[in-house]
């Protein structure tokens, strides 16, 4: 499919090239913005792939929200990028991913994953609930410890103090399947994930009070710019 630069959005050093069913990163936005834009926005396009991405040495600012990015999603390294949203992706494996994070992202204070089943919410499953999510919370500020906003609220210092002694845990475990040789239809039933610390359940202990997430979808194009513009900081 071709594209037109015409309906590329420029503003300074903001490029936004939204819902235009592009399956790779067009070769003249690498050509054209790739020096010098600071802020890039991809969302509701049909990417699997970041190639082309490298051009952007100077992005800081990185939306490629409601896209069919998967667990093969590799980033060049992008040192001054500190905010990333994958939101409404296919991305499934979390440790995965912050590892690769961890590599190529090392000024990122700013991540949002909702949509995405490695982000275990409502959003994605009715069966998630507030430990699960709060669990995978942790677990991502363990491994992300620049972090000061995840999703859809920012980091307390409960939190981080949490996500310190206890996150390296609270990684999703997958069970194995355990199979009865003389019944081949037998399922695993077990949770994959394993329960929040005590101390983070009880309800005499303030380290296990948290709100239900509420984020809401204000419009086609409105993810990609939510979060970070709001004065939450």
């Amino acid at each position: 499919m071709a594209h037109s630069e015409a309906v590329v959005v420029v503003n300074e050093t903001q490029v936004s090239y939204i819902g235009h069913d592009c399956e790779v990163i067009p070769d003249f936005l690498v050509a054209n913005y790739g020096r010098f834009a600071t802020r890039l926005d991809l969302s509701f396009n049909r990417l699997r792939s970041l190639t082309g991405l490298k051009a952007f040495s100077q992005l800081e600012e990185l939306i490629v929200d409601n896209n069919l990015l998967g667990n093969d999603l590799r980033l060049p390294r992008l040192p001054q990028l500190h905010t990333l949203t994958l939101n409404k992706n296919q991305l499934t494996d979390i440790e995965g991913l912050l590892e690769h994070l961890q590599e190529v992202t090392p000024a990122l204070e700013y991540l949002s994953l909702l949509g995405n089943e490695a982000c275990p919410n409502q959003l994605v499953s009715l069966d998630k609930d507030e430990d699960d999510y709060q669990r995978y919370r942790y677990f991502v500020l363990h491994n992300l410890r620049r972090l000061k906003f995840l999703d859809s609220r920012t980091v307390s210092q409960v939190e981080r103090a949490e996500a310190d002694a206890r996150g390296a845990f609270m990684k999703v475990v997958k069970p194995k399947a355990v199979q009865d040789p003389t019944d081949h239809r037998s399922e695993v039933t077990s949770s994959p994930y394993s329960p929040l610390p005590k101390g983070s359940k009880e309800g005499s202990n303030h380290k296990g009070v948290f709100t239900k997430s509420r984020y809401i979808y204000y419009g086609r194009n409105s993810e990609g710019n939510r979060f970070i513009r709001n004065n939450q900081l």
